[in-house]
């Protein structure tokens, strides 16, 4: 019996052995260590130039914000993969997990930094009216009070005109789920003006729309800032991303890139 006892334990120490070397290839990261992050999916609204679009030739996704994810990638060396999506869908897709960040124009607001964590500023951007070429009256924010607006939904263009309209009921806010629809209707005459960022309206009115629609006023909000944001609590991708940023501002990069769609 004794050496039956015997016999019993030195197998089960041995299962026990074979067990602890079996979980050897699959090891966590020490307590208090974030796994290294070698590849960040990255969520993007692909039709808000200059920041995003794709390239008619190539169905290559560029622009501003497309190269400046790619630069953080390359910095940091970890590989992108870009999925297009609507602006509406980036938050959710960040909560559930699909992707693991986005750059898409987004603003850093009070209200998304409660359901998400953002990195730090990389565009400073604010508003700007766009109206019909030859359209008079319509100058500043007040002059917009009683007219029909359009604006991409989800931005912080379609909370101004909201605003405007809890201001004076006989406001029409229209929405679409791409800027480029709000400039449409605002040429075929199916609005009064459009509310957007500067440099997106900017550059649609340099590149689509030359003398049928021009910005008009001053620059409102202009304490908006362009963030990325990922999911709350998600410390590893915000600290490659904040780190990769700063890199690519201290190396010249970011200059260089800005300098490419902007000036």
């Amino acid at each position: 019996m004794k050496r039956f006892l015997s016999l019993l334990l030195v197998a089960m120490l041995a299962l026990g052995m074979l067990a602890a070397a079996g979980c050897g290839g699959n090891e966590k990261e020490p307590a208090g260590q974030e796994p290294a992050v070698t590849k960040l999916v990255v969520g993007s609204e692909t039709a808000y130039a200059p920041f995003e679009m794709v390239d008619e030739k190539t169905g290559d996704y560029i622009g501003f914000d497309m190269d400046i994810i790619k630069a953080i990638g390359e910095a940091m060396d970890v590989e992108i993969e870009i999925r297009s999506m609507e602006f509406t869908a980036l938050i959710p897709a960040l909560q559930n997990g699909q992707i693991d960040c986005a750059i898409s124009a987004m603003s850093i607001t009070e209200d998304r930094a409660q359901v998400v964590d953002f990195t730090d500023s990389y565009f400073d951007a604010g508003l700007i009216i766009a109206v019909a070429e030859g359209t008079e009256g319509i100058e500043t924010v007040e002059d917009l009070k009683g007219k029909v607006l359009a604006a991409q939904i989800g931005t912080i263009g379609a909370d101004a005109c909201v605003a405007i309209k809890a201001e004076d009921s006989a406001t029409v806010v229209k929405t679409y789920d791409h800027v480029g629809e709000a400039f449409m209707e605002l040429q075929k005459g199916g609005a009064d003006a459009v509310v957007n960022d500067l440099p997106v309206t900017a550059y649609y009115i340099q590149t689509e729309a030359t003398d049928k629609v021009k910005m008009v006023g001053e620059v409102f909000q202009a304490d908006d800032h362009y963030g990325m944001p990922v999911q709350k609590g998600d410390t590893a991708t915000l600290n490659l991303l904040n780190e990769g940023l700063a890199k690519i501002r201290a190396e010249g990069t970011y200059d260089e890139i800005y300098a490419k769609w902007f000036e």
